[in-house]
C-alpha cells in the first residue's frame, strides 16, 4: 500500500503540473483560439468574446480548486487537517466550484434556446451533472470533516 507521505507528493506533482498547464491554457491557448475564431468570423466577435471570458472563469474556478487542495495537504503534513483552517479551505473549494456550477448551467439553459445538434445539450448535461456529483460529493466531505473537527476537539479537552 502507498504510504500517506508518498501520496501527498505525488498529489503535489501533478496539481503543479495541472496547474501550470492552466496557466498556459488561459494566457495562451483560449484567447488565441478566440482571437483566431474572431478573425475568421467577425460578425460573431462578440459573442466570442463572452465564451472566452466564460472558459477563462472556469479554468481560475479549477486553479482556485488546487490551490485550496494544496493548503489541505500542508495541513494534513503538519496534522492540522482537523481544525477550523481546513473547513475554510475546503468551504473555499465548495464556492469555487458553486461558481463554476451555476455559469455552466447558464450557458447549459442558453444553449438549450439556441443549440442545432443535440451532441452539444447532451454534453452540457454531462458536465453540469459531473459538478454537480463532485459539488455535493464535497459537501458531504465537508460536513465529515466538521464532525472529526468537533470530535477531536471534544477528545483534546477530555485528555
Amino acid at each position: 500500500m502507498i504510504s500517506e507521505r508518498w501520496a501527498v507528493v505525488a498529489l503535489r506533482f501533478f496539481l503543479v503540473a495541472l496547474f501550470g498547464i492552466l496557466v498556459v491554457l488561459e494566457t495562451l491557448s483560449i484567447p488565441g483560439s478566440y482571437m483566431y475564431s474572431a478573425e475568421q468570423h467577425p460578425e460573431h466577435a462578440s459573442e466570442q468574446f463572452v465564451s472566452m471570458i466564460v472558459a477563462i472563469f472556469w479554468v481560475v474556478c479549477v486553479q482556485v480548486v488546487i490551490v485550496a487542495t494544496w493548503k489541505l495537504l500542508t495541513l494534513v503534513r503538519k496534522d492540522l487537517i482537523f481544525t477550523e483552517a481546513a473547513i475554510k479551505w475546503v468551504d473555499v473549494m465548495v464556492w469555487a466550484i458553486a461558481a463554476g456550477w451555476v455559469v455552466l448551467v447558464g450557458v447549459f439553459i442558453y444553449l438549450g434556446f439556441i443549440a442545432d445538434d443535440p451532441g452539444v445539450l447532451v454534453l452540457f448535461f454531462l458536465f453540469t451533472t459531473g459538478v454537480s456529483v463532485i459539488g455535493l460529493v464535497l459537501i458531504v466531505m465537508r460536513a465529515l470533516l466538521q464532525r472529526a473537527t468537533a470530535l477531536r476537539a471534544d477528545m483534546e479537552s477530555v485528555i
